[in-house]
């Protein structure tokens, strides 16, 4: 039984490493800048509801927190990454903590793709992260109005997120690694 116990901890281990870079790569390589602004959309929030669907709440938690602050370090902005680190910390989590609130109430996640209640939880999750990076924003630059200009762009990321991670998690579902989604 320990042997079993350990291989399940190193996979995890491995698999919040992968998240990690994934979420890197994507916050890093596939970004977009925002007109008016310091800020950039990027596909990064995809890959961080993806580490939650696979991770779990704590696992996916700290590999988006992670792979998120690495990506603006590496970005060329890492004056925000303390910011990025808290924001989406707390989105991962929050998103984490919904879906197991479901699945104690008796939802089933042995559905193919991702659930409503899923979807749900990643807009939750996205609301933090826009919410978060509008104070964050608001205390960097000192300005209410400006910090108010990112706001439809972090509604507008998360939304790509969403639809990213829909796309990615059904084709998962449709091979032998969807029996490495977290349940339960």
């Amino acid at each position: 039984m320990k042997r079993i116990e350990t291989e399940k901890r190193m996979y995890m281990m491995a698999m919040s490493g992968l998240m990690m870079a994934l979420i890197l790569v994507t916050t890093t390589l596939f970004k977009f800048p925002i007109p008016m602004t310091q800020g950039f959309v990027h596909l990064g929030d995809g890959m961080i509801f993806l580490g939650v669907l696979l991770l779990g709440r704590h696992n996916g938690a700290w590999a988006a927190g992670i792979g998120s602050a690495l990506g603006d370090i590496l970005g060329g902005f890492a004056m925000w990454a303390p910011w990025t680190f808290v924001i989406k910390f707390c989105m991962a989590f929050a998103m984490g903590w919904i879906i197991d609130t479901f699945e104690k109430k008796g939802h089933d996640r042995s559905r193919r793709g991702v659930t409503f209640p899923e979807i749900c939880a990643m807009i939750i999750g996205g609301g933090i992260m826009a919410g978060g990076y509008f104070l964050a924003e608001r205390v960097m630059y000192g300005n209410w109005a400006i910090a108010a200009l990112g706001i439809p762009w972090n509604v507008g990321q998360f939304i790509l997120g969403i639809a990213v991670c829909a796309i990615i998690a059904e084709a998962l579902c449709k091979t032998p690694a969807r029996k490495y989604f977290v349940q339960g």
